[in-house]
């Protein structure tokens, strides 16, 4: 039986028919796994809300959220590999950036970390560039 992480792994965009056939699927495939891994691997138990491993590795002040960061560096990467414009880019950048700057603060952060989800946030900035309706890319799957 996969898990729900091998299926986001291995499943096509929601959208797959409105994103262009020029876009790797695979390189999508894996900015969502790292989105969700990241955001909304982790349902807090008796509770529909979910987090990932930023808040987690953020409870470490600063260091972890260097690591977070470092790990959302690679949906602006991949992003920018596929071809999303400049723009898009540096609004991906700011949610990194924000995410940083306030994850950063002792307890605050990692509650910020939780709600602010910047990495869901790229990849729809992401997806919404390449010509996919973000609105309607389902993230989660179960």
């Amino acid at each position: 039986m996969d898990s729900p992480s091998t299926r986001l792994l291995n499943s096509r965009p929601d959208d797959a028919e409105s994103i262009p056939d020029s876009v790797d699927e695979a390189a999508l495939r894996r900015m969502r796994f790292v989105a969700r891994l990241l955001d909304d691997s982790i349902r807090v138990p008796g509770t529909e809300f979910r987090v990932g491993l930023d808040p987690v590795v953020g409870v470490l002040p600063v260091a972890g959220d260097a690591v977070a960061a470092a790990l959302s560096g690679y949906i602006v990467l991949e992003s920018a590999r596929l071809g999303v414009s400049y723009l898009t880019l540096l609004r991906m950048l700011a949610n990194v950036g924000v995410d940083f700057a306030v994850g950063s603060i002792p307890l605050v952060g990692d509650a910020f970390d939780a709600a602010w989800k910047a990495n869901l946030r790229n990849l729809r900035l992401a997806l919404a560039d390449l010509g996919a309706d973000a609105e309607a890319v389902e993230i989660d799957v179960e």
